[in-house]
């Protein structure tokens, strides 16, 4: 790729943005004036900026030079502005959009480089705000998309319509239902599993990545709770059917029946310690996988509380920005995001529990785009019983209830369906759920 001349395209950036004022509304919330190299042009687009943010549109020349009340910047501009004839008037929109983009990106890194090493001199160093600076910086976009212009594009979206949306099952029939065919394949939604303490929330969440991954797909797991030798246990009970308790004496079996298993995606298990970890440091994380060629399709986090969020002024506001970051994720990776969460004691009403009774934020149930309940009864924990119930659905009906089967030993969730495939004996719930967490 041919390297930008930088005096050049700086001239050509102060030309565009006074005589065209779709480019400058492009580019002016992208630009920082302080990236450009130029000490002169630095100055011009500064009073630039101003002038455009206070009347919305750009300056004329004959203004601009009313605002550089400066005499040496009237006599700078005044250099700059001859040589504008040296400027391509016929340029492509196109190229020059791309072109002002990496112009923008590597200004934005190198500063981000120098600030950096800057406060390293000075003992400054925030590893997460260091990374936030350089995926700001790879973040800029100058895409020329309005968005959908309702009667105008009326046809394309009643072709859209017509497109069937591929969906990843959750492997369960109930679920996928309510859901449209499951989890969107091509990302942007946010799905939540909220439940009683120790009622299996894991579990379902292993069960999800296990069930996707069967089918073809690349999901990873983020475990903020257990190690990644204990979550890939799980797993492996999940899918082999050994019992958990068993695996260390099955090893071999286990090792062969996962070796024997065709036309499967990526099973990748992630673990992080809790309260640190950042939506950023995970994006960094999938950003790792996709450079060494794993496309993610699904990401499975364990569980959504346990992130850090931006916003720390109290535990509302950080789960809330939690979520909202997390959801973002699923845009910028075209993915789904499963997780969980936990609900209060509010919410252990097995018959209809409540958005409400989502613990520490309402925000996050504002925020996801499907929320399960995950509840069970003294009753029903005599029977392995677990009850999900549709409490928030952007995809389908925000109503219904179904029954599910715990299988303790194989750390399996079964649907009415599939109760009597087994031998019967489920295994115990309270031995079980003192080895598990949680």
């Amino acid at each position: 790729m041919e390297k930008i001349d930088l005096d050049y395209f700086e001239k050509v950036l102060v030309y565009k943005s006074l005589t065209d004022e779709k480019y400058l509304a492009d580019i002016i919330g992208h630009i920082d004036p302080k990236i450009i190299g130029s000490k002169d042009i630095k100055t011009i687009f500064t009073v630039i900026k101003d002038f455009y943010n206070k009347r919305g549109v750009p300056p004329t020349i004959t203004e601009l030079k009313t605002y550089l009340v400066n005499d040496d910047i009237k006599d700078a501009f005044k250099g700059v502005a001859a040589t504008f004839n040296e400027i391509d008037k016929n340029l492509n929109k196109e190229e020059l959009l791309d072109n002002t983009e990496r112009y923008l990106k590597e200004r934005a890194i190198y500063h981000t480089m120098m600030d950096v090493a800057e406060d390293i001199t000075k003992g400054k160093v925030d590893t997460s705000y260091i990374l936030e600076r350089f995926e700001k910086s790879c973040r800029i976009d100058l895409q020329d998309d309005i968005g959908i212009d309702l009667f105008k594009d009326i046809d394309s979206l009643a072709a859209e319509l017509n497109v069937d949306n591929p969906t990843i099952s959750s492997g369960w029939k109930w679920v996928d239902e309510n859901l449209n065919g499951g989890f969107l394949e091509n990302g942007r939604a946010f799905y939540v599993f909220a439940g009683q303490t120790n009622v299996g929330k894991s579990i379902f969440l292993g069960n999800i990545a296990t069930s996707i991954c069967k089918q073809g797909k690349n999901v990873v797991v983020i475990s903020l709770e257990m190690s990644e030798i204990m979550y890939s246990c799980r797993l492996a009970a999940d899918l082999t059917k050994i019992p958990i308790a068993n695996l260390k004496d099955e090893s071999v079996t286990m090792q062969h029946a996962i070796k024997g298993m065709n036309d499967v995606g990526k099973l990748i298990i992630k673990e992080f310690p809790p309260n640190t970890i950042t939506s950023q440091q995970i994006a960094s994380y999938i950003k790792t996988l996709e450079l060494k060629g794993i496309k993610v399709d699904a990401i499975v986090l364990d569980y959504i509380n346990l992130i850090k969020g931006s916003m720390n002024s109290n535990l509302y506001e950080r789960i809330k920005s939690a979520s909202e970051e997390v959801r973002a994720l699923s845009y910028k990776f075209n993915c789904p995001i499963i997780s969980a969460t936990q609900l209060n004691r509010t919410g252990y009403d097995v018959d209809s529990p409540r958005l409400d009774s989502i613990g520490e934020s309402i925000g996050l149930a504002a925020t996801a785009d499907a929320i399960i309940g995950i509840t069970q009864s003294d009753e029903d924990k005599e029977l392995n019983i677990i009850n999900l119930h549709m409490m928030k659905n952007r995809f389908g009906p925000n109503f219904g209830k179904n029954q599910f089967r715990m299988d303790y030993k194989t750390l399996t969730v079964l649907e009415e369906d599939g109760l009597n495939d087994g031998d019967g004996d489920l295994g115990d719930s309270a031995n079980a759920l003192d080895l598990l967490s949680n």
